[in-house]
């Protein structure tokens, strides 16, 4: 007939460990490993006197000691890709570091359980869901969910989906022109060539939006008297020029701008 005993004091090895090293007030960053493993191994052989199991975690620790302890007792020194001397005691002293933060903060977890567990449950959590489905006019209340209902929701919010998509979508784009920026261009090419034909003008603004913004700027400069046109050569061509009297006009219009 087997027996389990669990000692309080050492929940593990690192728990052990830790014992140890507190107990003889070491330094955890340059554990002495040959104290430590014998005292490990001296541990262990006690509980097998005892009949008391031997965990598996516990063994495993015991092994990982042995192996060090054989590292440090050969001649030959591991370096790491940088040639610095690699201590294999490192990656136990980074697992006993970290046990020792994560038990440090079992204190403080305790005793937030024990408030917790001594604190009495609300009795009005249900009536206070079905108030926030009722205002919120929730045809599902959360307290009472099926996999039927969550299908049902699933299916009005996919139906409401394809409708926001099949509604009509206004798209607004901004044109890199403007009348006014189209105008002054014009202006200043007409002056500095003296004549300008509308097909040249065609061809340094060849897409579609950029004739219309030109043909609308050509109609505001003669509105305003600035430009003069006459039948070019070809089809649907003409020659657009400053118009008479208006040079100095124009010419003092480019300057302030």
């Amino acid at each position: 007939m087997s027996f389990e005993i669990k000692l309080p004091l050492f929940k593990g090895p690192f728990d052990l460990l830790l014992f140890f090293i507190e107990r003889d007030e070491l330094d955890i960053h340059d554990i002495p490993i040959f104290q430590i493993t014998n005292e490990f191994m001296g541990y262990l052989q006690q509980l097998e006197q005892l009949n008391i199991e031997v965990a598996s975690d516990f063994i495993l620790t015991a092994a990982t000691l042995m192996r060090i302890k054989a590292k440090m007792l050969l001649p030959r020194v591991e370096k790491d890709e940088e040639g610095n001397e690699i201590d294999p005691r490192e990656e136990l002293v980074q697992h006993l570091l970290e046990y020792k933060k994560y038990k440090s903060a079992v204190p403080e977890l305790t005793a937030m359980e024990e408030q917790r567990l001594a604190q009495e449950n609300r009795g009005n959590i249900h009536e206070e869901l079905q108030q926030i489905a009722l205002a919120n006019h929730f045809e599902y209340e959360l307290q009472d969910l099926s996999l039927y209902k969550l299908m049902r929701v699933f299916e009005k919010v996919m139906v409401r989906y394809d409708e926001e998509q099949s509604r009509p979508k206004h798209t607004v784009i901004t044109y890199p022109y403007t009348i006014e920026e189209q105008r002054d261009l014009i202006m200043r090419m007409v002056t500095e060539r003296h004549q300008l034909a509308f097909s040249q003008l065609i061809m340094e603004f060849p897409d579609k939006i950029g004739m219309i913004f030109n043909f609308l700027a050509i109609l505001d400069m003669l509105q305003l008297n600035l430009i003069g046109v006459e039948v070019g050569e070809g089809f649907n061509d003409f020659i657009i020029s400053v118009a008479e009297g208006q040079a100095a006009q124009v010419m003092q219009l480019l300057i302030e701008e």
